[in-house]
């Protein structure tokens, strides 16, 4: 009898030749595009800079607080998860986060040449109050509509510190993101809990291969598949547990959103300089400090395609 696959996911060290080169071996390419194949998620360790991290991190949870405590808070399925977008200005930009060119030397090896950037945002666990006692989101699919089978988009998560289980790591089901579709998930996008996959599916899955809440260190990146299952933990700890989220979309898919960024940014962000088509607005830097809390969050995003291939799906 086979024995049953791991949950935990694929852990990669870049050498430190990786880093200055800002490319993965052709063997480290391989297993990060052999652990998206079949697990549908890989974890790129020590690629970041801890202070790098430190400093967004500060900036990141005065304004978790503050949205926390407003009377429409930015919650994904319960109010102990919000979702926080960080600020885009020249500041607090950096290239080893938002673009980093390993993560897009994968991402357009698993996806294509020149993969769209559509998509910068974060989800923050926050500590448990009387208010939002502990509670974990419902697991689901960010794909909560009619999907491609191929895979066409990848999101980057960015953890601003170590994620453990008691601070709130994600809950991810390996390999769930081959053979899904819309048919295995309940409620309609634009429903505050679209995508929750289905009861008598998790319980069999579990017998297949379990969920796993796993250990991913500061400084790391982690790139999944967008169909994968997955779900929100609580933070049983004492600080905000940010997590930054952006999305790469294969070159081929007929999404339409736009990413806001400061005009300071321009220059960094073209194709030349990041290998990707950041699909961008441009806005004055007073302006988008005033705005980018005060965003639409959750549902209010939609990552379908505008229109579909006749006979396929």
């Amino acid at each position: 009898m086979a024995s049953r696959l791991s949950s935990t996911p694929i852990s990669i060290l870049p050498s430190a030749i990786e880093l200055r080169n800002k490319e993965l071996s052709q063997r480290n390419l391989e297993i990060a595009i052999r652990a998206l194949s079949r697990d549908g998620l890989v974890v790129l360790e020590d690629i970041i800079d801890h202070a790098i991290l430190d400093r967004l991190n500060l900036k990141m949870v005065q304004d978790a607080y503050e949205l926390q405590a407003r009377k429409d808070s930015p919650f994904n399925y319960n109010k102990g998860n919000i979702q926080q977008d960080p600020p885009m200005t020249k500041k607090w930009f950096n290239e080893a986060i938002y673009t980093n060119p390993i993560v897009t030397q994968i991402t357009s090896t698993a996806l294509g040449p020149k993969p769209s950037l559509r998509f910068v945002s974060g989800n923050t666990a926050l500590p448990p109050t009387e208010k939002s006692p502990p509670a974990s989101q419902p697991t689901h699919n960010d794909a909560d509509f009619d999907h491609p089978s191929i895979p066409f988009a990848l999101v980057i998560n960015v953890p601003l510190v170590t994620m453990t289980p008691e601070n709130g790591s994600t809950e991810v089901w390996l390999g769930t993101h081959n053979g899904t579709t819309i048919a295995d998930q309940e409620g309609e996008h634009g429903d505050r809990a679209s995508g929750r996959i289905k009861k008598r599916l998790l319980e069999a899955r579990r017998e297949v291969r379990p969920p796993c809440q796993p250990v991913v260190k500061k400084g790391s990146i982690i790139i999944r598949d967008l169909r994968l299952w997955h779900g929100g933990k609580p933070n049983l700890g004492d600080d905000p547990r940010v997590m930054l989220a952006m999305i790469h979309f294969a070159p081929w898919y007929r999404n339409q959103m736009i990413v806001e960024f400061a005009k300071e940014l321009q220059d960094q962000l073209t194709l030349e300089e990041t290998g990707l088509q950041v699909a961008a607005s441009f806005v004055p830097t007073e302006k988008l400090l005033r705005d980018y809390l005060n965003r639409p969050y959750g549902n209010a995003y939609d990552f379908n395609q505008v229109e579909k291939v006749d006979g396929f799906f």
